[in-house]
């Protein structure tokens, strides 16, 4: 029944298929011989199958581990450098019909307080967000046609692109909705939208079912086959993930890599992103409930194997992780976090008080975006609050296609630097400017090419000297 190319969720994500895979990695995963070839393939950097990469993860042979790890992490810097691109979730709505029994937004939880913004209040998130230094969004709404319809989805895109506060500008928003229909995601792309994400939560279909009780979402083949309608419509980059310790690992290991690989043979070019959840307590919800919880190294193991399999693919890592884990997870392959995040309704502007508490789940890292961008500047990393790819058309196919030469360094690189120079000019603590510009020394000293390096410099000085939005 396993068909990539097939437009049916239960071909292109085959159960047999997947617990076929898991038997043949539970009889070889520490097979050395096959291993090593798939280490050699890996290292060609054009990726693995679904079943190469669930041997690699399986793998209890620690030289080999080791060997993993390793090359997860130069893979990481091959394509992406020391780039990490920083965004902030904006939560419109926690108003949804749905009964997804690991959400504290599920219809039936009367404890968690409801709210939906008002576009004036957008107003005041985006401006919050903008004083913060944040020029990437993500936004996000339960599902409700009554309460957040496509058209306030529409309206607040709009507002959010046109509030401007002093120098600040959100300059992409990515959109995490509920699976929708093509005509709606033709909406969505008008809009302007930047990349469609939606978290498939667990390819297992009976215990996707069995998770989703109530509502439109139980619709396992509706959800699944979101992403499909959603590249039909013309939308380029799409962001798959799924919430760790809902369901079993493995399984969903090969489901992901099966969603991609279907996306590769059905339009040519696989996610733009893959998100790495893991289940966080929430109000109404208790994550020890589910018995699939993974442990920390387990954890950075399915990262390294994820970097290894879609070397192209950017990953993202949110602040439901700490600060040790998102540390080294960096490492191992995540190119974009979130910094300084509200995962409540109008958390950016007002403070919440515990007891009208409206929040997805707790964040276990809430360092402040400042704090995580000095963070990452002592590492060595870049901070980066690009997005001239996608102003640029850099986008889908044309991305993939300049990703997998290794060539996205070329437009990432100085464009990194350019919108840290923003930062540090407009939001930056004394010590983070300090260390910033110590860092963009150091890496124009590393360009060679004399042209590039002298049109860096000149948008760099007209940055300081108060212009903002140079890109190369």
């Amino acid at each position: 029944m396993y068909n990539p190319k097939s437009n049916n969720a239960d071909e292109f994500i085959s159960h047999e298929e997947i617990l076929a895979s898991l038997k043949y990695a539970d009889e070889n995963k520490n097979n050395e011989e096959l291993i090593d070839t798939i280490l050699k393939k890996a290292k060609e950097k054009k990726g693995l199958s679904h079943r190469e990469a669930l041997i690699l993860l399986d793998c209890t042979i620690e030289n080999k581990n080791k060997e993993i790890f390793q090359l997860a992490e130069q893979i990481k810097k091959d394509f992406y450098g020391n780039r990490i691109v920083l965004f902030a979730p904006l939560y419109l709505s926690n108003y949804c019909v749905n009964g997804c029994v690991y959400c504290p937004y599920h219809r039936e939880n009367t404890n968690i307080r409801r709210k939906k913004l008002s576009q004036d209040e957008i107003r005041k998130e985006v401006t919050a967000l903008q004083d913060l230094g944040h020029k990437r969004l993500a936004i996000e709404a339960g599902e409700d046609p009554l309460n957040n319809p496509i058209e306030y989805i529409l309206e607040s895109i709009k507002t959010i692109y046109n509030t401007k506060h002093k120098n600040g500008s959100i300059r992409r928003v990515n959109v995490n909705i509920a699976a929708t229909t093509i005509e709606n995601y033709k909406k969505l792309k008008e809009a302007g939208i930047g990349t469609y994400i939606l978290f498939q939560e667990t390819y297992h279909k009976e215990n996707y079912e069995n998770l989703h009780p109530k509502g439109p979402k139980h619709n396992y083949a509706y959800h699944t086959e979101a992403m499909d309608r959603a590249m039909e419509a013309g939308i380029d980059d799409v962001g798959l993930g799924v919430l760790y310790g809902l369901s079993l690992y493995r399984y969903e290991l090969v489901g992901i890599l099966m969603h991609s690989e279907h996306l590769e043979a059905k339009f040519g070019v696989g996610p733009h992103t893959i998100s790495v959840p893991r289940i966080k307590k929430a109000d109404d919800i208790n994550p020890d409930v589910f018995d699939n919880g993974i442990d920390d190294e387990t954890f950075l193991k399915i990262i390294a194997v994820l970097r290894i399999a879609v070397p192209y693919t950017g990953m993202i890592i949110s602040t439901r992780e700490n600060k040790s884990v998102r540390e080294r997870a960096l490492h191992l392959g995540i190119t974009q976090i979130s910094g300084g995040s509200k995962t409540s309704v109008g958390g950016y502007w007002e403070e919440e008080k515990p007891e009208n508490n409206s929040s997805q789940f707790d964040v276990s890292d809430t360092r402040s975006l400042d704090e995580v961008t000095n963070w990452l500047l002592k590492m060595g990393y870049i901070p980066s609050f690009c997005t001239a790819c996608y102003r640029s058309g850099r986008v889908g196919a044309d991305f993939m296609e300049v990703c997998k030469k290794e060539e996205i360094h070329n437009f990432c690189g100085p464009n990194a630097i350019l919108t840290l120079k923003e930062y540090l000019e407009d939001y930056a603590s004394t010590d983070t400017k300090k260390i910033g510009n110590e860092i963009i020394e150091k890496e124009l000293n590393l360009i060679k090419n004399k042209k590039l390096k002298d049109k860096l410099i000149e948008n760099l000085n007209h940055i300081k000297e108060g212009s903002r939005d140079y890109k190369i």
